[in-house]
Formats: C-alpha cells, sequence, structure tokens
C-alpha cells in the first residue's frame, strides 16, 4: 500500500493545527508522526485513517497499483487508540470473535488471547479487566486484523514494562509486512520506525 499526501491541513474555526502536508507512506516501512502534546499528531492519524475530514490537500491510497476511495479506507486498515472504545459487555473471546465478523484475522481468537498473554481472561468481560488488559486487547485486534495498514496512536497507553516488552514482540513478528504508522512522543513506542514526521514543521 502507499499512501500520498499532498500539501494536506486541517483547521478548527480559524486555528490551523497542520498544514503544508506533503509526504508518502510505503508497505514495508514504519514511520513516526512525532510532536508535542496539541502539535496535531492525533488529528493526522485520524486524517489518514478516513475519520477526520481534512481541510485541504488530498490523501490518495494506492494498493497493487489501484486507487482505494477514502470512504472505504476504513476496510483496510486497522487501529489502536486510547478514545477507541471496546464492548466492555463482552468477554475477550467474544469480542475478538465480533470483529473477526467485520474484518478478516490472521488467527482465531483464542491464539490470539494467547499472543498477547491474556488466556485466563479470556472468558471474563472486558469491564472487569484493568486498563493495561484492556490495552493489551485493542493491540491484539489491531495487530492481528489481516489487513495492509497499522495505525497506532500512543500504543503504549497505560502498559508497563511487560506491556512495552509484548508491544515490541507484536511489532517484530506480525508487522514486518504492513504498514505501519505510529503517533506517539514516547521513543520507545517509535523507536523501530525508521522515518519520522515531526509536526513542528506543518504549522
Amino acid at each position: 500500500m502507499i499512501i500520498e499526501l499532498s500539501n494536506v491541513g486541517k483547521r478548527f474555526n480559524r486555528d490551523w493545527i497542520f498544514r503544508g502536508v506533503n509526504y508518502r507512506f510505503e508497505t514495508g516501512n514504519a514511520y513516526a508522526i512525532t510532536g508535542a502534546n496539541g502539535s496535531g499528531k492525533s488529528t493526522l492519524l485520524q486524517s489518514i485513517a478516513g475519520s477526520i475530514t481534512l481541510s485541504t490537500g488530498d490523501c490518495v491510497y494506492t494498493q497493487q497499483n489501484k486507487n482505494i476511495a477514502g470512504e472505504t479506507i476504513y476496510q483496510q486498515l486497522a487501529m489502536a487508540a486510547p478514545y477507541l472504545e471496546l464492548i466492555e459487555e463482552m468477554t475477550a473471546l467474544e469480542f475478538l470473535s465480533f470483529h473477526a465478523s467485520f474484518k478478516p484475522m490472521a488467527l482465531d481468537a483464542a491464539t490470539i488471547l494467547d499472543k498477547v498473554e491474556l488466556p485466563h481472561a479470556s472468558h471474563k468481560q472486558i469491564r472487569y479487566y484493568s486498563s493495561g488488559m484492556k490495552q493489551r486487547i485493542k493491540l491484539a485486534q489491531a495487530f492481528f486484523s489481516d489487513v495492509p495498514l497499522l495505525l497506532l496512536d500512543e500504543p503504549c497507553t497505560n502498559l508497563d514494562k511487560a506491556g512495552y516488552a509484548l508491544y515490541h514482540r507484536l511489532i517484530g513478528e506480525y508487522a514486518g509486512n504492513k504498514l505501519v504508522i505510529v503517533s506517539s512522543n514516547d521513543p520507545l513506542e517509535y523507536d523501530f520506525c525508521n522515518e519520522r514526521l515531526q509536526m513542528s514543521d506543518y504549522k
């Protein structure tokens, strides 16, 4: 997959969050969107995901030399972010199985829970999970969705040292054939990225 940003910008009322962004993202690479809190990292990532409409410019998606319509890009991506909610009335097993009815998964739900070290809690309602356990479920549904684009916004939120280690294992084992874009100001979340986009350059 290739994503090309051409002179994109976003403003709320009269205030520009970012503008003049020209950038190209390609499968096989990992990219970090960095900057201070409030710099527009999450806004740009959500714009790439198609969930926020850009004020100016174009975002063009290409997969195997075919253009993908912006309104259908959600079918090609998976995302983990603090503001995305889980269905807390479901168990983890039910949630991942439900997710698989909308988007193909690389493994079955039980195996995925093993991979994120939560097999002991697979039949517990997510509402009873700790914040770190909930983050592991968010990472699970993102990493194991069988899609070409992986978007990660502050992916280690609420994770402890063991959670960070798990995150890096998931990156190493399951993200190599995807286009990965990480929005973060924590170097430990994007230290594997080979390219970085600094939001302060686009004010």
